[in-house]
């Protein structure tokens, strides 16, 4: 198949560098790539990828460039990964209550809560960020990646690892990629109940987000922490917040300037946006490192 161009309509504002860079959170990443403009993914199987290469060709437009067979609804796609058609102007009149963190806001306004394009790949990132540095997790998950998809594009980026690979991967290989043996063990149960049917995305996708987090935390391995991540990441539920997260933490101290936020205050006043606030302090880290320009 040809390579083709697809123009996406997107509502302003919208910015196509802070949100690829949520999706991504380090410029590490093999799967999510931004680069001078363009945020670009491989999608399908190694036998045959889809290149996709995005731009925001204008403040209400994105072109995305489509090299592959990939036979899904594209357009459909980019926009659930990429947020575009979340209204979030709820967000922004509740945290222009709060000077530090509606300044915050202005400077990130734009950024739209991304969401991988599968359940198995939220759950992966969310199980092995668990209870390590974001850039630890970044390199254990980048070699477990390369491992198990060596197949990549020429510019370096790899596919994501489907859970047919992780399940039958030998559990000492991925060991020696610096998984502790409960993530191992973790991350191929839940490969085996997704083959199975045992976990079904659909059913969790129409299930309220009480019952969302009560349906993951039945499974060992994903706790209340990983269960918020997965449904902020995998569902684009912004009605949930990572609590005791260190970063977090750290996040709220140094943009408040207080020793001790009310957290619990400030997520009631976020109301069902609250989610919103993890995407901003990842993004405040990403500007203090020089990785975004807010």
């Amino acid at each position: 198949m040809p390579p083709r161009v697809i123009q996406v309509a997107v509502p302003e504002p919208f910015r196509l560098d802070l949100t690829a860079n949520v999706l991504r959170r380090l410029s590490t990443n093999v799967v999510d790539r931004y680069h001078e403009g363009h945020f670009q993914r491989l999608l399908g199987t190694a036998e045959g990828p889809t290149h996709l290469d995005v731009t925001q060709a204008a403040p209400d437009r994105l072109d995305v460039h489509v090299d592959g067979p990939f036979g899904g609804d594209v357009e459909a796609l980019v926009r659930r990964m990429l947020g575009v058609d979340v209204d979030l102007a709820p967000f922004y009149a509740a945290s222009a209550t709060t000077p530090w963190l509606a300044d915050l806001v202005a400077r990130a306004r734009g950024v739209k809560p991304p969401r991988y394009p599968s359940l198995w790949e939220a759950i992966v990132n969310a199980v092995v960020f668990q209870q390590i540095s974001i850039h630890a997790a970044s390199a254990i998950l980048r070699r477990v990646i390369e491992s198990l998809t060596p197949a990549r594009s020429p510019d370096g980026l790899s596919l994501f690892p489907e859970p047919e690979l992780f399940a039958s991967a030998d559990p000492a290989a991925l060991r020696a990629r610096g998984l502790s043996l409960n993530k191992v063990v973790a991350l191929q149960r839940l490969a085996r109940l997704l083959l199975e049917g045992a976990i079904d995305p659909a059913t969790l996708e129409g299930q309220s987000t009480p019952a969302l987090l009560e349906s993951l935390v039945a499974h060992p391995g994903i706790g209340p922490w990983t269960a918020a991540l997965i449904a902020i990441r995998g569902f684009g539920r912004l009605d949930v917040f990572p609590l005791r997260d260190s970063g977090v933490a750290r996040g709220l101290r140094d943009l408040s300037g207080e020793a001790d936020v009310d957290v619990n205050a400030l997520l009631a006043m976020l109301g069902t946006y609250r989610g919103m606030l993890y995407y901003h302090l990842l993004l405040a880290r990403l500007d203090a490192r020089g990785e975004v320009l807010l």
